[in-house]
């Protein structure tokens, strides 16, 4: 693995993680397409979600610290995410972790959302503010975003539908999926380090601290980029090009 490799995964990562187009599937693309695997490639992939993760920490600094009532409402939603995650890690990652999943998922979950698009962009909010959303109502969003545990559904998608169909505006949805991306990358992240066995050379902590900055900045842009665009579009282009990108990799690895 070279530092461009890096820096090209540093960017997927960055780039897809808050996005309703699968992170997880956009690596496992990623790295079909450049052609690298290994150990330290399976580490690098998770370690870099960290530089992702702070990114979010630090845009909404402030709102994590203004009420103590979003980390209650933030923990109920975890909660199916971390129980079904830990019964059934082995599993997900022994029979879906492969690319057909993922470009099969891809094209599925596109055409979901650009036929829920009006009807998501149209929702207004039942909910004053994030604080006002019922604990059941977390649950909920939180027992959706268990599905994104199949590479290639995205966690972001999954966690945006769930919030809109349980009475939260797309702006609110979208709040909600990213303060709740903080504890669920996480213990996700941390899960499989401490599964992972870490011995790395001093050119690997050079690879992992450009993935991670990449990672950091990328991901910051694509959040904001990503908040205009949802403003002004809705979902549906990124439906669109979940269905496109989804379609080429099947015929990528198929021929």
């Amino acid at each position: 693995m070279t530092n461009f490799d890096s820096i090209i995964l540093g960017i997927v990562e960055g780039l897809t993680e808050f996005l309703p187009i699968s992170s997880t599937g956009h690596m496992i693309m990623a790295q079909n397409v450049m052609k690298i695997s290994g150990e330290f490639v399976k580490t690098f992939e998770i370690a870099i979600q960290l530089g992702a993760i702070m990114a979010i920490v630090m845009m909404y600094a402030q709102r994590f610290l203004q009420s103590f009532t979003i980390y209650l409402k933030l923990g109920v939603a975890f909660v199916p995410t971390g129980i079904v995650g830990y019964l059934a890690y082995k599993t997900i990652k022994m029979y879906l972790f492969n690319p057909y999943v993922v470009g099969v998922a891809l094209v599925i979950g596109g055409i979901i959302l650009v036929l829920i698009d009006k009807k998501v962009v149209a929702r207004e909010s039942k909910t004053l503010d994030l604080e006002s959303i019922s604990y059941r109502r977390s649950f909920l969003i939180g027992l959706i975003q268990c599905i994104s545990m199949i590479p290639g559904v995205s966690r972001a998608a999954a966690t945006i539908i769930g919030g809109v169909f349980n009475g939260l505006n797309k702006k609110q949805a979208m709040e909600f999926s990213f303060l709740l991306a903080v504890p669920t990358m996480f213990a996700a992240t941390g899960y499989e380090l401490i599964k992972t066995p870490i011995t790395f050379t001093s050119h690997e902590y050079t690879l992992l601290a450009i993935g991670l900055i990449v990672a950091f900045i990328s991901a910051w842009a694509a959040v904001k980029v990503f908040i205009k665009l949802v403003e002004n579009y809705g979902f549906k282009y990124f439906g669109y090009y979940r269905i496109v990108i989804g379609l080429l990799f099947l015929l990528f690895i198929r021929f």
